[in-house]
């Protein structure tokens, strides 16, 4: 700031300069910086939103439901005797327990209108390396990836009848050690998965009876589960659809 006994000192400026445009700069820089600033406030918040929203997946984006370090938001499934699930190098590791092993979801989740996708990999053992629980309206159904031995893939159950025998079964010579991507999809009178982009379920559930096997109500209300089997899982997310 210019010391008040020196100010007098400047040259007085004609009437006309005042009048140029050179002396309104400031004034429209001015203006333009609170402009510029507006918007970047309105931007930042709007951004704020959309990854709080996106946090949950309620906004159909996807979302994760495994950050890659840590079992945040999981827990051990009540098995007898599980293989105790641990998260390392961007991976969640299930290993092989004396029966079944797995993780359940402890925070809040839809009951219908959503998808899930993973990518999951048996990396030792020979039968299922995915047993996806999940909420289906007020009842839940998992889907099933290399059981009965290694390849029978399905949904359990539909009319009480179990993923190798109802009109979902299909069967897949699964290899060790690969990864598969898999998706799920929920939604009013229907369930659909994808197993490496192609669609292996496509079941009408109007009016029919949907329910888990009693070896896997550990894993509701959404859980992840293998028998005698170790597996990866990475990538885990989900988004809610629309309406």
């Amino acid at each position: 700031m210019v010391p008040p006994e020196r100010v007098e000192s400047f040259p007085r400026m004609p009437r006309s300069s005042l009048k140029s445009n050179y002396w309104r700069l400031p004034e429209m820089s001015v203006r333009m910086i609170r402009l510029l600033t507006c918007v970047s406030i309105v931007a930042c918040l709007a951004g704020c939103q959309l990854a709080t929203t996106g946090k949950n997946g309620h906004n159909g984006n996807w979302a994760p439901l495994f950050d890659g370090t840590s079992l945040g938001g999981w827990k051990q499934s009540d098995f007898l005797n599980p293989g105790v699930a641990y998260a390392g190098d961007r991976k969640l590791i299930i290993p092989a327990g004396e029966v079944l092993s797995g993780i359940t979801w402890t925070a809040d989740f839809p009951k219908m209108g959503y998808e899930i996708r993973l990518e999951a990999m048996r990396a030792g053992g020979s039968d299922f390396f995915c047993g996806l629980t999940f909420p289906v309206n007020d009842s839940f159904a998992s889907l099933i990836l290399g059981g009965w031995g290694g390849t029978v893939c399905g949904i359990s159950s539909l009319d009480g009848e179990d993923a190798a025998n109802n009109e979902t079964t299909t069967s897949t010579n699964f290899k060790n050690g690969i990864w598969y991507s898999v998706r799920l999809r929920v939604t009013k009178n229907k369930l659909e998965a994808w197993l490496q982009n192609e669609q292996i379920v496509d079941a009408d559930t109007k009016d029919r009876e949907i329910g888990v096997r009693i070896e896997v109500e550990g894993s509701r209300p959404l859980g992840l589960a293998t028998f005698q089997t170790t597996a990866a899982l990475r990538n885990i997310s989900w988004r809610k659809l629309a309406e």
